[in-house]
């Protein structure tokens, strides 16, 4: 079965787009020499959260919203490298079909049909309001983030619950330090 994951760039005060849903400020960070070993970590991390997704499971915002590698070979998911499916989970579809994009209204029957999709791989969740509705139904299996070394001030933060309310995370052992699963 599927493990739905939600995985994100953020910066180092928790926004992962800028104001008005900005997404240019990652740019800048595409293809930065490594760092040395957490550097290397965190690559591998994202090669292998790539190499292993068989769907992706995509807000409406995300869907419609800012692409920082838009208009060049790196446009789409994983800087362009991914070429599968995507789930797009929106009440407002685009009148026209979309290759490879199925749209879904209802947030239990979009994780359904990524997840049968994805067959035994990763489902990768882009969207943060989508990763949380997801976290508040108990679907959502694993949170993998990594962070650049800017602050934005504003914008749309990683994880957001109006009301509040701890989420326990807890880190998978032998994976990079901040790849964890959601503890239900």
């Amino acid at each position: 079965m599927a493990t739905t994951i939600y995985s994100a760039t953020a910066s180092l005060d928790g926004f992962i787009a800028g104001p008005g849903g900005d997404m240019s400020w990652l740019t800048r960070f595409f293809d930065a020499p490594g760092e040395g070993r957490a550097q290397d970590a965190a690559d591998d991390a994202a090669s292998r959260l790539m190499r292993g997704t068989g769907a992706l499971l995509v807000g409406n915002r995300s869907f419609r919203g800012d692409d920082p590698n838009r208009g060049t070979d790196r446009e789409g998911a994983f800087a362009g490298e991914y070429d599968g499916p995507a789930v797009v989970l929106t009440h407002n579809p685009p009148a026209d079909t979309v290759d490879g994009v199925t749209f879904v209204s209802d947030l239990h029957e979009a994780v359904e049909t990524a997840t049968g999709i994805a067959g035994d791989a990763y489902v990768a969740v882009i969207g943060a309001d989508v990763a949380r509705q997801m976290i508040d139904h108990g679907l959502l299996d694993e949170v993998l983030v990594f962070f650049v070394p800017v602050f934005l001030g504003a914008g749309v933060r990683l994880f957001d619950r109006p009301d509040g309310g701890e989420v326990r995370l807890a880190p998978i052992p032998g994976e990079t330090e901040l790849w964890c699963r959601v503890e239900h």
